[in-house]
């Protein structure tokens, strides 16, 4: 004989699938939600039903002779089907995360094209300078950089990443096209727009640097050369090949160990992964699909890779931060938000 609290759930196992189907049905249709709904319902009224159903899951995962063995059969299937899900929110927040990128970078694009001299400041080597909060340190490096390099004429491109300081209007009056992302995005999106200004105006070849004075404008001269001769299509900027000035110990472990991580998984010797000073030709750098908002240094060299780009590195000078704080966080957090990055970009 049925019990009450059996009957019950066979109610609710019934009436749930009822309504999952009345909801989802007509313009609410979503075929994973509602099997999804339809299962969990479905799950109550079996086991209302037939309770042998728990005592299958006691049996299958061994409980049978621990204490509250159903019912720890029953919390291993929760715990399963949670994680399950979790799976499925994080999917979808990626999509969302994607498509808002989207957004702003095109609101950005279309500011820029909208702007009636914008050509004018285009050169066939353009510099993207993603900035945050950085309006004296560019005072600094926005004169150091030359208007020509190698025979190409250069253009710079300030990323204003949702500054609060003057980044905008200093990177204005020293003539570089400027657009500013509404909200601070990382590095990583605003790099992706400067690729898209990139791609927009049909420029052949690009310079990413740091806004904080870490990178020299005379180093750029190496970082290109090779891209201008054909003999590669990215080109890093090492330290470690090169010389830096005294920084932490710890993230300087952190470099050789990921870069030899990095190295293991592509099959490319690299020392410095970490490096976002970086020449590309244009027309292989809009064929990567990039999506990491921060550290995506790592990720441009796995992609890179992947996509068969010609890699390498050549020598450089990497200096103290000038003015200010990084943006980075602290070694500890600066590490393993690195190496999740690797991980993700690797295994796409």
């Amino acid at each position: 004989m049925l019990s009450n609290l059996r009957i019950l759930g066979m109610f609710l196992g019934t009436a749930g699938m009822y309504f999952s189907f009345l909801y989802f049905r007509g313009k609410n249709w979503h075929k994973f939600n509602f099997l999804l709904s339809s299962l969990i319902f479905f799950g109550i009224f079996l086991v209302s039903y037939n309770p042998e159903f728990v005592n299958f899951l006691q049996r299958f995962l061994s409980f049978e002779r621990a204490e509250y063995g159903r019912l720890l059969g029953l919390l291993v299937s929760a715990v399963l089907l949670l994680f399950i899900l979790l799976l499925y929110v994080k999917s979808r927040c990626d999509d969302l995360r994607y498509q808002f990128d989207l957004l702003v970078r095109g609101i950005g694009l279309e500011k820029v094209t909208e702007l009636k001299h914008a050509e004018e400041k285009i050169k066939s080597l353009m510099i993207i300078i993603p900035a945050y909060n950085e309006a004296k340190n560019l005072e600094i490096l926005l004169p150091k950089i030359p208007e020509s390099i190698c025979g190409e004429e250069v253009g710079v491109i300030v990323i204003d990443d949702g500054s609060t300081d003057e980044t905008f209007q200093v990177a204005q009056v020293h003539g570089c096209l400027t657009v500013r992302n509404v909200i601070n995005r990382g590095q990583g999106g605003s790099s992706r727009l400067g690729y898209d200004l990139l791609s927009e105006f049909n420029v052949r070849f690009g310079v990413t640097m740091d806004a904080d004075n870490q990178h020299r404008p005379e180093d750029i001269e190496k970082l290109i050369r090779p891209i201008l001769h054909d003999e590669a299509d990215l080109v890093i900027g090492s330290r470690i090949l090169g010389d830096q000035e005294k920084g932490s110990r710890f993230r300087q472990l952190g470099i050789h160990f990921f870069s030899r991580i990095i190295s293991a998984a592509t099959g490319v010797k690299l020392t410095d992964c970490s490096s976002g000073f970086k020449a590309f030709r244009m027309e292989k750098m809009k064929q990567l699909h990039l999506k990491e908002e921060q550290f995506q240094a790592a990720e441009v060299l796995l992609v890179a890779v992947k996509k068969h780009l010609r890699v390498i590195e050549v020598p450089i000078v990497i200096k103290n931060r000038g003015e200010g704080t990084s943006k980075k966080g602290t070694n500890l957090v600066y590490g393993v938000m690195f190496l999740k990055t690797i991980i993700k970009a690797w295994w796409r």
